[in-house]
Parts: structure tokens; sequence; C-alpha cells
């Protein structure tokens, strides 16, 4: 992985892998990533664990090492972006029941999910079989923003909505299916959902489209890719890259996303620079005028104000304690 002047690190990595205790094994990551300043989300299940985290380089393969040391998580992988800086101002570590919500908890993909398809597999396979069916699994606002060519997309707000899609895939039964998300977490549970629901020709793209990216170039992924984090969209295609989004105001074709200015809104969508001067960072006129908004930084990223944040809030004296 080629590096020049970015000395941090983003990294994206799920794992499902049984935590017995996820409450003490939260309490012990959480003063691991505070000693090594690693920021970010993880959310902790008796399922596994997902996260997305950065960091400097040294801290984030120190974390990367010390993770896959675990034999629970030996087998997760990490895709890595460099960056030049934290692209998270706060640490989050939480317990949930679920590491992705899906509200398909009773399937276990470490039992059945779909047969994975490395990146370099998959650029072949979009070009050699015509009756392939690429299903994109992520919401409406991701897959607006960029999607594989030819995708299916459904028309959901959340993860969680993806079950009660079921009927609209019934006339994809009986074709090869292979499935796709950001980074691979969501594809566990959906190609599972799929099986159990009697399609039979199940794949998933292995690691998503950042893996995608990183090792197949991205060659006809279309738009770009939503992430989680305050860098909100990142370039994936390195082959044919284009822009299938539009500017939520003008309508004029953009791959800008902004947060909406008005915290009471807060939608993700496009907006083209024009637009974003004009409107000052809202997504309508009502939002321009709402009492709330935000002063618009020029960006379209809000930091949540981090109100007396305090990573070590609860675990005063236990820091040195951490290996």
């Amino acid at each position: 992985m080629e590096n020049t002047t970015n000395n941090y690190k983003v990294i994206l990595y799920y794992c499902y892998a049984e935590i017995e205790n996820p409450d003490e094994f939260r309490d012990e990551h959480h003063l691991f990533c505070i000693k090594l300043d690693v920021r970010g989300r993880i959310i902790i299940a008796k399922e596994g664990l997902n996260g997305t985290v950065s960091g400097s380089i040294e801290a984030c393969d120190a974390y990367m090492e010390a993770v896959k040391s675990d034999p629970r998580f030996s087998h997760v992988e990490f895709k890595e972006e460099f960056h030049p800086s934290h692209t998270f101002k706060k640490l989050n570590v939480r317990v949930k029941p679920e590491i992705v919500h899906s509200g398909l908890s009773h399937l276990n993909p470490r039992k059945r999910t779909g047969a994975y398809v490395e990146p370099e597999e998959f650029r072949k396979m979009i070009k050699e079989e015509e009756d392939l069916v690429i299903l994109d699994v992520r919401s409406n606002y991701e897959h607006e923003l960029g999607r594989f060519k030819n995708a299916v997309t459904l028309d959901i707000e959340n993860f969680r909505d993806f079950p009660e899609k079921i009927t609209e895939l019934e006339q994809y039964k009986g074709k090869k299916i292979v499935t796709y998300c950001t980074g691979g977490i969501k594809c566990e549970k959906a190609s599972a959902y799929l099986l159990e629901q009697g399609f039979d020709n199940v794949y998933q793209l292995h690691g998503g489209i950042i893996k995608y990216g990183l090792e197949a170039e991205g060659e006809d992924f279309e738009g770009k890719c939503y992430v989680f984090d305050n860098r909100l969209a990142v370039d994936v295609n390195k082959v044919n890259p284009t822009i299938v989004s539009k500017c939520f105001v003008c309508d004029t074709t953009s791959d800008r996303m902004v947060n909406c200015a008005n915290p009471t809104c807060n939608v993700h969508v496009p907006i083209c620079e024009k637009c974003g001067e004009e409107m000052e960072g809202a997504c309508s006129q009502e939002c321009k005028e709402h009492p709330e908004k935000r002063p618009y930084n020029g960006t379209g990223y809000y930091q949540k104000a981090t109100n007396g944040y305090n990573p070590l809030k609860g675990f005063q004296g236990k820091l040195d304690k951490v290996k």
C-alpha cells in the first residue's frame, strides 16, 4: 500500500466470534484504545466486534496486531487506508445486541453465510457473467451516492429493513446473486438470510467496496462510497470513474456529500459547492432558515459537540494496568 505524506491510517474491520463477557471486554478494549490514541466507533456484542477507527500508523499497526493476537479474532481482516489526520474526534466503544443492527440475531454467519468472492474474481464476474445479480444491501443515502454498475438497489432507510424486501427479490431465485456493502459486515447477515429464505446460489463480495477499491482498483464502481467518519465519502474507482449522484438542491451532477446544517434534519445528501454556499450548508430553504442551523464551514461535516467528553471517565487509575 503506497503512502507519501499521510501519517495516519483509517482501518475498517469486523469479526464474528463468540465473546462471553462483552461488558468486561468492552472496558479492557476501551482502555487499550485510549493508551494507543486510537479513536472511532467500535461495537461489541456476544457475536463479535465491528469497528472503524483512526490513529497514527504506529498506533493502528499496534492495534491490529493486538486484535489479531487474540485467538478469537485471528481471522479478522482489516481494510487500511492512509490519511493525513485522525478521522474521528472521539472514541466510542459500546456493547450492543448485534455488531450491525439487522433484526436477524438468530443467524450466525460463522455457521452459514454466502460464499466469499474475492475482489479480482468479482471484477471478472462483472465482465463475463451476463445473468449475474449484483445486490446492494446498503441504505438509500449510500447507494444513491455510489454503486456498482447494473446493481440491484433496495429502497431502505436502514439495514434492519432488509428482510422486508425479500418478496421483491423473489424474482432472482435460481440466479447467481452476489451481495455487497461498504466493508462486508452487512453481507454476512444479508446473504445468510437469503439462504435461509430459499435462495441457493448466494455469494458475497469479501471485504466489500473498500477492499474492492484497494485490491481491484474499484473498476465499474460508479460514484463514491459513503463512509461513516468525517470524510463522508471516498473515491473507489481508479479505472473508469464516473459520478451517478445529483445535487439535492439543483439536480446537477455532484458527488459532494454534505450533512445538512440543520441539526434537526441532519440528512446526508449530495450538494454541489455552489448550492452549498448559497444554502449555507442546508438542504432546503426551510432548513436554511431554521433557528438551530449550524454555521456552514464549507465542508458539510459537523463534529458533534464534545460536551466535556473525557474518554477516561469512570476509568481513572486503570490506564496504567493496560498491557
